[in-house]
């Protein structure tokens, strides 16, 4: 079997998350660099865990706590990915670097978008059902980029807040569906640019390794050395996550089912949508470890 591992981003964030998940080294550690004594309970402030500085580190750390439970009993995946944030938990279940550089990271990375948010404020829209008519005139007129192509329809338009509000409306008007995301900045888009500057010069500064696993980057297509992880890492804060090609690289490694480890099913109805030979299920919706490894083990 050939499978592939994906991590979430953010915004499905919840309480629930992960009920299987057990406390041990990771978790605690998230805990206390957010300050908090218990990660679910915080996340029951729906605006705590919406907050970039909350949520970065939180879902990175998560993640990674999930995997390690999970690794042990489930053989090597053949392809990873992350989207958005998601992807410094995937760098790190590739091997680029352990976990506890990956929640450092989660933290520089959320603090200097918040930075840079200060004095360019933004959001996410999310928009599917677009047509491309619409989705070029909502471009047109000025203000927004496309931060994150999921599929030929269904994209996620960053910009101003006031370009948000109008597009979100003529959106709906034209019969799309479109939904303003829980995240503050206007993550991969231009605006962020001075973050991913900020970023990549603190990557500078950090030894990484070579991945020990095909991994693949929202905008570098396939990371293959330490340099193009570095470089990757910091391009896609302020450039389009091409959540697109990424599923398309996964699959054309020949998997025949997907796992997402994160908050919610997202990615899992992404894939399904894109590739429906292939399953993808989330480990969210899962009871036990035993029972992920069964449904990844299964002929």
């Amino acid at each position: 079997m050939a499978w592939g591992l994906v991590f979430s981003g953010q915004g499905g964030q919840h309480p629930g998350m992960l009920p299987w998940l057990a406390e041990d080294g990771l978790t605690r550690s998230v805990a206390a660099r957010l300050g908090v004594a218990d990660w679910r309970t915080a996340l029951a402030d729906a605006a705590w865990g919406a907050r970039n500085a909350h949520a970065q580190c939180l879902l990175t750390g998560l993640a990674l706590a999930a995997w390690s439970q999970l690794a042990p009993r489930v053989p090597a995946p053949a392809a990873i990915a992350g989207y958005s944030v998601g992807e410094l938990a995937a760098f790190s279940a590739a091997g680029v670097f352990d976990a506890a550089t990956a929640l450092d990271l989660a933290q520089t990375r959320a603090a200097a978008m918040d930075r840079c948010a200060a004095s360019t404020p933004g959001g996410l829209l999310g928009l599917s059902q677009c047509a491309p008519a619409l989705l070029e005139r909502l471009l047109a007129a000025g203000g927004l980029a496309i931060a994150i192509r999921n599929g030929i329809d269904s994209v996620v338009l960053g910009g101003p807040p006031a370009a948000l509000a109008w597009a979100e409306a003529a959106a709906q008007a034209a019969g799309a569906h479109a939904t303003l995301l829980r995240v503050a900045v206007a993550s991969h888009t231009p605006a962020m640019q001075p973050a991913a500057a900020e970023f990549a010069e603190h990557l500078a500064g950090l030894a990484l390794a070579r991945p020990h696993t095909p991994l693949f980057s929202n905008a570098a297509d396939r990371v293959a050395s330490a340099a193009q992880a570095r470089q990757a890492l910091a391009a896609q804060i302020a450039t389009t996550v091409r959540w697109d090609e990424c599923m398309d690289n996964l699959q054309a490694r020949g998997v025949d089912r997907v796992l997402e480890i994160g908050a919610g099913q997202a990615l899992a109805r992404l894939w399904n949508q894109r590739h429906p030979g292939v399953p993808a299920r989330a480990a969210d919706e899962f009871r036990s470890a035993q029972a992920i490894a069964a449904w990844l083990t299964r002929v």
